[in-house]
This record gives structure tokens, C-alpha cells and sequence, in this order.
């Protein structure tokens, strides 16, 4: 099967294009939002080719997967013609949450897919036929020596989503353990900051004895998942879907902010119990979140469609 996806979520796409189909990822002069292309910070399969976008009518496109409202015209008018096609929502509603309409709810031709039940539940999907497909990643490895007693945290743009990724959470646990920021645009904070491609990032993270989830309200940090198949065992927010990948012999999840705090001090004194806990963490995320299944799934909407 050909399909047509652009590159908007990196480490969603870098599982996605590990499938058995061909992915068309459309390119723009610049790189822009609307074809970036491949990636360049991940290691993606060669099935996954950058096409400029003014020779998409010469590929023969057999489904087009839509993550952002305007897509499904852009694709139209690139292609000349129309082609099925399922859209991905991949974060929680915005705004007055209970009653956020999501912009394809007056839609029944095209089927959206929630990336965790949490979505399906908040999100007011209207006419829409849902779907849901749980996260998968490709397994990094049981990477985890938990050598240094520091707590890791990967927030993308900490300062700009300060509330949403409790940024402004990270002194009260810093003044029980030291933290080591990844992610992008983590300069300027008062925390080791680390800015690498995933797999460096992966080795790096794994050497910290817990991974911390500040997040208030997103939908399913890939992040998560990644540090629990690492090994490493989890402090987090109970909120979201959270409280659903992460069972109770995988870590410590609380509303409490200072329960968590002293779960970090916990595990940074305790290596062997982290290990441990660690071990469960990595045994729940492959048996959930593991690529097969999420490919699986996939397979199965896309030749329903």
C-alpha cells in the first residue's frame, strides 16, 4: 500500500514508517511545516520517501493518514483528485475541555483515530467514526545501569509549555534530586540540559536512576514509554492516560507533588528497588506499547479504509 503522511510528529512517524507499506512524506522548498520530508534526527526505513510536492499527482496514493485539520485539502489539491483516508488526533482538547469539539466532528466520510482511550473519552468527536490505536515504538533496548542518582525528564520546549508540562513543578523536585533535562529548547534552566538525537538521547536517559513525567495535560508522552522500555522505573503525574501505562510495580504515580518528590528521593537512594522497579516498568511497556501490535493495528484500519 502507498500512503501519504507528512512529517509532523517525529517519534509517532518513526514507528508508523516501520510498517510493510511504501510512505510518501511530501517535501516543501525549505523544509516548512507542510513537507518537511524525512527526518533528519531519526533513523527511518528507506520505504519512508520524501517526494516534492509537485510530483505527488505522479505517485499512485492509495490512502492519505491526516494529522492536521487543513490536510485533507492540501492533499486534494496536490494530488488532483480525491483519495481515502483516516485522520490521527494525537493530543487532548484544548479550551473548555468537556464541551471542545474536535474540527472533524461534523465529518462521518473520514474515520478518526485517537491515539489513547483518554483522547476518545475528552475529545467530543460528533459524526466522526473513532477509532482507537494505542501507541507502539520500536524496542531501544533494556539500556537501563541507573549509574548516575540523578532524575531524567525529556519536556520539549519547557519554558513555552511551562503549566502544561509542569516546568514550573520541576524546583520542588529538584530540591530533593538533581534533574537532567532532554529535549528540544531545554537551555536556560537551572537543570543539566541535553539536546540529542533519540538514540544518543536513549543511552544518556538510561544512565539516570528514574525518569520523571511532570506533564499536567497531554495526551501520552512517547517519552514515557520510551523510558519505561529502557528500564527506567517512572514518577508521575496521575493524570491523562498516565494512569493507564504505567502500573503499579512499574513506579510511583500521585496528584500529590510532594508524594512524588519523595518517590524520586526513593529510588535515587535505593538503586536496587529502582532496578527492579525498572524491570516491571520495561515488561508493561513491551507487553502494551510494542511495535508489532501497533503495526498490527494499523494494517487492519488501513485495509478496512
Amino acid at each position: 500500500m502507498r500512503i501519504l503522511h507528512w512529517h509532523v510528529h517525529g517519534s509517532w512517524t518513526s514507528s508508523f514508517v516501520r510498517g510493510e507499506h511504501d510512505y510518501v512524506l511530501p517535501l516543501v522548498p525549505g523544509r516548512g511545516p507542510d513537507g518537511r520530508g524525512r527526518a533528519r534526527t531519526f533513523d527511518w526505513p528507506e520505504r519512508a520517501r520524501e517526494v516534492a510536492w509537485d510530483r505527488l499527482r505522479e505517485e499512485h496514493i492509495d490512502v492519505a493518514v491526516y494529522q492536521r485539520p487543513h490536510e485533507p485539502e492540501l492533499a486534494r489539491e496536490w494530488l488532483g483528485r480525491d483519495v481515502p483516508g483516516v485522520y490521527v488526533e494525537h493530543n487532548t482538547p484544548a479550551g473548555d475541555v468537556p464541551r471542545t469539539r474536535h474540527p472533524l466532528a461534523g465529518r462521518a466520510d473520514l474515520t478518526l483515530v485517537h491515539v489513547t482511550h483518554f483522547n476518545e473519552l475528552f475529545w467530543d468527536s460528533g459524526r466522526a467514526p473513532t477509532r482507537v490505536i494505542e501507541h507502539g515504538i520500536p524496542d531501544p533496548g533494556h539500556l537501563y545501569t541507573g549509574e548516575l542518582p540523578r532524575a531524567g525528564v525529556v519536556v520539549n520546549e519547557p519554558v513555552r509549555r511551562t503549566r502544561v508540562a509542569g516546568t514550573d513543578l520541576l524546583p520542588r523536585f529538584a530540591a530533593e534530586v538533581p534533574l537532567d533535562l532532554f529535549g528540544m529548547g531545554v537551555d536556560g534552566l537551572p537543570y543539566g540540559a541535553y539536546d540529542l538525537p533519540q538514540a544518543r538521547m536513549h543511552a544518556e536517559l538510561a544512565r539516570r536512576r528514574v525518569y520523571l513525567h511532570p506533564y499536567r495535560w497531554t495526551s501520552l508522552g512517547l517519552a514515557l514509554i520510551e523510558a519505561m522500555t529502557l528500564g527506567l522505573p517512572v514518577v508521575a503525574l496521575a493524570v491523562t492516560e498516565a494512569v493507564e501505562a504505567v502500573p503499579l510495580d512499574a513506579g510511583v504515580l500521585s496528584t500529590r507533588v510532594d508524594v512524588l518528590a519523595e518517590a524520586l528521593r526513593g529510588f535515587v537512594e535505593d538503586p536496587e528497588l529502582a532496578a527492579q522497579t525498572g524491570k516491571a516498568a520495561r515488561a508493561a511497556a513491551l507487553a502494551r506499547y510494542g511495535l508489532p501490535r501497533f503495526l498490527a493495528d494499523w494494517d487492519r484500519l488501513l485495509e478496512d479504509v
